[in-house]
């Protein structure tokens, strides 16, 4: 009897062994990707049935580039005092003495840096340590150093600084060109301080520009991501799965000041042209095109009785500019730079600012129903200086309504000598003025204007209430009052 029951025993045995080999040479077969009906003894279901469940391991592993790059982003912190004030003139009086009153005051804030380069190079974002009186710089391993400022750029809100320090962990340097939508990428940082922290999301969409109320010149192409980014993430690293910097995590859009499902880095291309130039030239070497642009539409097409409604729709050609000595002309439709396509003023930016003063850019323009190839030579400009001759060739968005220089044609159809013209409208007080798209805005306060940072200009100088002076598109004038 008990011999019997032992070969039983030995027999079920077997049997079920060589089940669950039968099972995972299935599940092997399949990439570990199967269903199950299983009893789920544990759950609080006790002997509930789980039908129809899928287990994959087939998932991304963001093991290897989180361990791989977070030793190369860094803690930044930024100390800024203001001066003391001056003693009043009663304290004068009744004290004597001049000299000065309370202590200076400190502003602490921080951020994050990415290590560039072994000997120390760290490039972080603009809005980080611009203006700062002491810049410290805490490594992964906790090691604390003193940085000096090498350059700043508020075009691209990209910095660069140095530690004296050898041997440091690099993140190698990735292709933002390459990034696909759909993407996997890690945003690594300091949020709230808390350094080393690590996010994962994909990319959302590549090219995206922000709104601009400064009237400021700026160079945007960013990177949009589902990575949680918060206050002290500016200046991290956006990485890919392989572990490669392809970004400077720069801001955030929220109503609250912390995430809420839209990051934006600045891609990894742009950041190097910059710190390259801070390294070799000690300032941003950055040639300039010299156009007005605005992204092509079916719209524009009608409107300017274009051929086609791609590319981007060159609205003014800035007068002794590369383009305008190449040959480009206002109206021309501006498609490819070299081999790439264009379809956003932002791409078109973001390319050119590749590039330094007399290199050669071909550019192929739609003019009619002609195709060109146009070489042009760019024309140098230091960083910081003549703004706003370059602040003149671009769009600005204020209160809503993105404004561009007035295309030729539309200002000699309404017989205007000047103007900026009202490319779109969304919500906000341009809107609640009665601003439309179309509109060519002429004067403000009875101040005249002709490109969009002039309009900037005069609103930041003025408090209350604006006179707003526009021409529609048949010709009759506007006024209103746009309420600041």
């Amino acid at each position: 009897m008990k011999r019997n029951i032992l070969i039983s025993l030995v027999v079920i045995g077997a049997l079920t062994l060589s089940t669950f080999a039968v099972r995972d040479a299935v599940l092997k077969s399949k990439g570990n990707s199967y269903q199950t009906s299983e009893l789920v003894a544990d759950s609080p279901l006790q002997g509930a049935q789980v039908q129809n469940c899928t287990i994959s391991s087939e998932y991304p592993d963001f093991t290897y580039a989180a361990e791989k790059s977070v030793k190369g982003v860094v803690f930044v912190k930024v100390v800024k005092r203001s001066k003391a004030q001056e003693m009043p003139d009663i304290f004068e009086y009744f004290f004597g003495g001049g000299g000065g009153y309370g202590m200076p005051r400190e502003q602490v804030g921080s951020g994050s840096g990415v290590i560039i380069s072994q000997d120390g190079y760290i490039v972080t974002n603009n809005h980080v340590v611009s203006g700062a009186d002491e810049i410290e710089v805490t490594l992964d391993d906790d090691k604390v150093f003193t940085a000096r400022l090498i350059g700043t750029d508020p075009a691209t809100d990209i910095a660069l600084i140095k530690i004296d320090a050898q041997d440091l962990p690099v993140i190698p340097l990735g292709n933002s060109d390459n990034l696909r939508l759909g993407e996997w990428v890690l945003a690594i940082g300091s949020p709230y301080g808390l350094t080393g922290t690590i996010t994962a999301g994909i990319v959302s969409a590549k090219g995206r520009s922000m709104p601009n109320n400064t009237g400021e010149f700026k160079i945007e192409s960013f990177i949009q991501t589902d990575a949680a980014v918060n206050p002290g993430n500016s200046g991290g690293a956006l990485v890919n799965i392989r572990g490669e910097l392809v970004g400077i995590n720069t801001a955030i859009i929220s109503q609250t000041g912390s995430y809420s499902g839209y990051s934006f880095a600045v891609p990894v291309n742009i950041a190097k042209k910059i710190t390259d130039d801070f390294i070799k030239y000690g300032s941003v070497r950055r040639g300039m095109l010299g156009i007005s642009m605005v992204k092509n539409s079916d719209k524009i097409k009608d409107e300017m009785k274009l051929s086609l409604s791609d590319g981007v729709y060159i609205a003014e050609v800035v007068e002794g500019g590369a383009a305008q000595k190449a040959g480009v002309k206002a109206g021309d439709v501006l498609v490819a730079i070299g081999s790439t396509r264009v379809t956003s003023p932002s791409q078109v930016q973001e390319i050119v600012n590749r590039y330094s003063p007399d290199d050669t850019l071909s550019l192929t323009v739609v003019r009619g129903k002609d195709r060109l190839t146009i070489n042009a030579k760019l024309q140098g400009k230091e960083s910081g200086e003549n703004e706003n001759v370059v602040a003149a060739a671009e769009k600005i968005n204020v209160f809503g309504a993105t404004l561009v220089p007035a295309p030729e044609q539309s200002l000699r159809k309404l017989r205007l000598s000047h103007g900026v013209k009202v490319a779109s409208v969304e919500k906000g007080r341009m809107k609640d003025a009665g601003i439309k798209e179309g509109m060519i805005i002429t004067y403000l306060n009875r101040q005249s204007v002709s490109t969009p940072s002039e309009v900037a200009q005069v609103i930041r100088r003025s408090s209350g209430t604006i006179l707003i002076e526009a021409v529609n598109t048949d010709g009759t004038i506007y006024y209103n009052e746009l309420k600041l």
